[in-house]
Order: structure tokens, then sequence, then C-alpha cells
């Protein structure tokens, strides 16, 4: 399977200024063999093919006047930023014709000078690793490199990457094998929220850091400043970078602690199953905020990720399963509930339920079911859930000491469910 491993390097004011010329030449190699292909389009003719468009906006150009700089950089760049538009158009044609799964891509568009984030790839012509560590690109030269982890095998090519807070970062593909944990008989449902980040089916609660709503006061402060900066001054580019570090950082902390989450959870449980929610739909509500800080989308893909690599499983249920409308206990349908109960009574077996505890045995039962492939048969927890339901089981209710019981952990946010 392949990898990628991202690391910090740390190119000179010289090596800079190269990897600057080399992302604008690219980018010009890209918008040029662009513009090959709409003019072929327009007069009706066939899309040139690559070999083509590498001999017309490489080869040929390096030798006129208007594109004589191409020359002052490596080749290997361009041609793969050729590679990038074929892969544009090849994931256009298959999301209109339905092969390419997901929301529609569309056509490729020309690339801007003025992007916050830059990108070049090598392949192994265009690039080796020193034996001192450092990293050697074609007609840039050594960088140093930031090495936090050693690299499981030999790279097969190298992305160099600036973000929009000015940060240089090296991202090397390598093929390892998968590494397969011990198997475990743990399996587990997690029932995602706002309020509390994740309640499992084990009764463990995952809180929500809200790493964005902490940060919004020195976000804030940051964006005023920006704001008052004159347009395409010097000033203006420092506030703009200032306010892109204090994104960064956010991001940077969220996606250490998902990893760390992930990871813990993929080794200790054989199978996760989650609920395939709207995330898309619920970032245009006014929730919207609050759904983006969580993360959703990156936590479920690196547990997909992860899953393969060490022979877990990860099973998503239906988005329309009514989890949280069920008993966990004796399967029975309750109906609808307003997402300020968090407790309710099932009026069957009397049995007193926690909301997102109960959602996330309801998501355990229906991932063991679907994974089975029980076809028409019942997939109410009743069937199959880790354990019996307690008459007052230890849940997310945050009110519990005005009931008169004992204090519990905090509660998860309502997520629209049916």
């Amino acid at each position: 399977m392949h990898l990628r491993y991202s690391y910090r390097v740390y190119p000179t004011a010289s090596q800079r200024e190269s990897l600057a010329r080399t992302f604008g030449c690219a980018r010009v190699v890209y918008n040029d063999a662009l513009a090959a292909r709409k003019a072929a389009r327009k007069a009706g003719l066939p899309h040139p093919k690559s070999s083509d468009l590498q001999k017309i906006v490489i080869t040929s150009a390096k030798r006129t006047t208007e594109r004589a700089w191409l020359a002052s950089v490596g080749v290997d760049p361009l041609i793969q930023s050729l590679r990038d538009l074929d892969t544009a158009y090849r994931n256009f044609f298959d999301s209109m014709s339905g092969k390419r799964a997901g929301r529609p891509v569309g056509l490729p568009r020309f690339k801007s000078r003025k992007d916050n984030r830059q990108s070049l790839r090598f392949t192994r012509n265009g690039f080796r690793i020193r034996g001192n560590g450092k990293l050697n690109l074609a007609k840039i030269g050594d960088i140093r490199v930031k090495w936090s982890r050693v690299l499981p095998a030999d790279p097969s090519s190298v992305t160099v990457v600036l973000d929009p807070s000015g940060r240089y970062f090296a991202s090397f593909v390598v093929d390892v094998e998968p590494d397969h944990l011990a198997g475990t008989d743990t399996e587990i449902g997690i029932s995602l929220g706002l309020t509390t980040y994740a309640v499992c089916s084990d009764g463990t609660v995952i809180d929500n850091p809200r790493f964005l709503r902490k940060a919004e006061k020195r976000l804030k402060a940051a964006q005023r400043e920006l704001s008052r900066k004159a347009k395409a001054s010097k000033n203006r580019t420092k506030a703009r970078r200032k306010v892109a570090r204090a994104h960064a950082k956010v991001a940077d902390t969220r996606h250490d602690w998902l990893h760390k989450q992930t990871t813990r959870i993929i080794r200790e449980n054989q199978a996760v199953y989650l609920e395939d929610l709207n995330v898309r739909g619920l970032g245009r509500t006014r929730l919207a905020k609050s759904v983006h800080d969580a993360g959703w989308g990156t936590f479920r893909r690196m547990l997909e990720e992860k899953a393969q690599r060490y022979g877990r499983h990860v099973g998503v249920i239906g988005r329309y399963e009514p989890t949280s409308q069920v008993c966990s206990a004796c399967g029975v349908l309750d109906g609808p509930k307003p997402l300020a109960v968090r407790e309710w009574t099932c009026g069957a077996c009397g049995v007193l339920h926690d909301r997102d505890l109960n959602a996330s045995r309801n998501i355990l039962a229906a991932g063991r079911a679907d994974r089975r492939n029980a076809c028409g048969g019942p997939v109410g927890p009743g069937v199959a859930i880790p354990r019996q339901a307690r008459p007052v089981e230890t849940g997310t209710h945050r009110n519990a000491s005005r009931t008169g019981r004992k204090p519990r952990a905090a509660g998860a946010a309502g997520i629209p469910r049916l």
C-alpha cells in the first residue's frame, strides 16, 4: 500500500527563489497545456496527447523567446504538471460517466499566481536523499529536512508544498506492506456529536476539544489587523501570513488530536462502526462552524485508512437508520424525539436510556448485522448488542445533579437523526 510521509523543510533564501521560479514555470506549463486542449475542443479537434503537449508546451516552448526561461528549472516538475492536467481531465470524465463516486468534479481551471498554496512533484529522476540527510532537488540544490521519523522504504516521489503560512514541506510517497495487529474480540459503535465529540457503545466518552472556538479570540484580532492594511502592500502580506499561521496552528493541533484518537481506537478494537452523517449538509446550517471544527470527515477517513493498514474493520451504517429512536434493550421503535431530550424511557420495557449511549449501541448492532450480510433479517439491537442495558445507564446527561443522580460526563450535542 502507498503511504505519505510529510516533513518540514527549510530552504535557504536562494533556494526559495529557485522554488518560486519553478512554481511559476510549472503553473505556466499547466495553463499552456490547458489552453491548447480548450482550443482543440473549440475547433472540434480531438484532445492532443500528453506526448504531443509535452513537445509543444515544454520542448518547443524553450526555444522561443517568450518561454526561454523554462530551461532555467528542472524538467521533471514540468512534466508532472502535465500529468496533473491529465488526472484532472480523467476525474472530470469519470465523474460525468458515473465511474467516479462522490461529489461531481468540474472541468480543470487555469491556475493563478495569487494562489496561496503551491506544490511541485519530483519523481526518482528529479530528487535524491543525500547521506547527510539533505534532500537534493534538480536545479535547486540540497535542502535541509527536519526528519521527525524514519522513512520505512525508499520513496518513489516527493512533493514540495508551500502552504499559505509560508512553510515548506516535503511529502514522500512510499510503498509499504500492511502491518496487521494481533486480533481482538472487541467491537464498538461510535455516535459522533458536538457537545461531546464521541460516545462509544462501551460507555467511553471523548470530549470535544473545540480547537477553533478556543482560538477565535486570537483569530479575530489577527483578522482585524489584516483588514486595516492597505491592499497590495507589504504590511498586508505580513498580516495575511499571520492569519494563515494562526489558522495553521488550529488545523495542525486538530490533525494531531485526531491521529491520536483514531490510532487508539483502531489498536483497541477489531471492528469500529460509524454512522454516515451528512457532514456537507450540516456544514450549511447554523451549526456550520462547530461541524467544521469537529472534523468528522477527517475522523472517518483516518479510521478507514488505519483499519486498512492494521487489519481492522470499519463499517458505516446508513444515515437514515433510526438510531436515536430505537430502544437498545428491546428493539422497539419509540418514535422521534427533539434534540433537547437527552434521556428517555422506553415505553415498552421501561429502561431509562441516555440518548447518545443508546444510539452508539444501535450503531454497533446495525453495523454487525450489515457486516454479516443479514439481508431481510432483523437489524434491531435486541438481537445483537454487546450487553443488556442496565435499568439506569451511565451516559452523557449533563444535568444529573439536579435530578438527584450521580454526576455524569458532558453530553453529546444533538445531531439531527430521523
